[in-house]
């Protein structure tokens, strides 16, 4: 009897389970992109502007910076690290770029100097995660600080205007009729696809933030991984310095403030698991046009800036938790 009475209940379990597994399976294909088209069908009803070329071109040069930053953070997260540094990467590759100019160094170098840069203290963050095995959160949140220290000591404190910067252009001109970052960001986004779907090393980001140790026993040097993901993700946040360094024609030591937790929550919302081995490139876009979308409805609806703060604490906490019961509905 009692057999006979458990089958009913443990029939249904399973079909809550499948179901759960069909709803995130759907999710993770279309979900963000019906989010993204229900938040432009309300902001096309909040604000009869938003429909508009010019509006849409400056929303897509507004995110421009952060998607190509998250382009970077998603390929960490992908092997289940974090990187809380990518703010302060910014502005010390900005502030590089920029002193470059300044000393006389043609555009090339201060653009490759300020990636550079990025790269190399993204390598620094390999170096510690990889190779010394400390905890991603623990040594990001420390290169955030004193990186963040950085850039103020490179020009005292202070900003470092520069009108006739000469990689200004990448900032602020078109190509045809889209703005040069926006182009720049669909160039690195194809390019990162293109790693991450169609190359060995690609293969390996998935396997490393699926399962390490089983990895390594496949033959893969974790470890190498590791430093390359964080360095990569050094030198899209050396990148975003450049073009944000271009767009206000100066070096900034408090630029990208909070602008890893933007990164990290388009990540998440794009659909990328932050215990890592899940994920594709073309949901973080997606999850940073949500951001990009949400923010020009609340300036063109007026809201005041610290209502905009809780409403984007709110969406971060949101694709967390969306990640969350992703998780549990998967592993049932």
């Amino acid at each position: 009897m009692n057999a006979l009475s458990t089958a009913p209940a443990a029939a249904t379990t399973a079909r809550r389970a499948e179901l759960l597994r069909k709803m995130f399976y759907w999710w993770d294909r279309v979900g963000i992109l019906g989010v993204l088209i229900l938040l432009i069908v309300i902001a096309s009803f909040a604000s009869e502007n938003f429909l508009s070329f010019s509006n849409a071109m400056d929303v897509l040069r507004a995110i421009s910076i952060n998607a190509i930053i998250a382009a970077g953070v998603t390929v960490v997260i992908l092997t289940a690290g974090i990187d809380l540094s990518v703010g302060s990467i910014l502005a010390v590759a900005g502030c590089v770029g920029v002193l470059l100019h300044v000393s006389g160094m043609p555009a090339p170098v201060a653009v490759v100097g300020g990636i550079v840069a990025g790269a190399l203290a993204g390598a620094l963050n390999g170096v510690l995660v990889a190779l010394l095995v400390l905890p991603s959160f623990i040594v990001t949140l420390g290169s955030m600080q004193y990186l963040r220290g950085t850039a103020y000591a490179l020009l005292d404190g202070q900003p470092l205007i520069a009108n006739d910067l000469s990689y200004a252009p990448l900032g602020s001109s078109y190509v045809s009729v889209v703005p040069t970052p926006v182009v720049i960001m669909l160039i690195v986004y194809v390019i990162m696809w293109f790693v991450l779907e169609r190359t060995t090393f690609g293969r390996h980001v998935y396997a490393v933030g699926g399962n390490p140790e089983a990895a390594r026993l496949a033959g893969i040097n974790v470890k190498k991984v590791l430093l390359w993901v964080y360095t990569i993700g050094g030198a899209t946040a050396g990148l975003g310095g450049i073009l944000f360094s271009a767009r206000v024609l100066s070096a900034q030591p408090n630029a990208g403030q909070s602008y890893e937790l933007d990164a990290i929550a388009a990540v998440v919302l794009g659909g990328t698991a932050l215990a890592g081995g899940r994920g594709r490139i073309f949901g973080t876009l997606l999850g940073a046009m949500i951001i990009g979308v949400l923010s020009n409805i609340l300036v063109l609806t007026n809201v005041p800036y610290f209502y905009q703060l809780i409403i984007k604490g709110l969406v971060i906490v949101l694709a967390i938790t969306l990640d969350s019961l992703r998780r549990v509905g998967q592993s049932r």
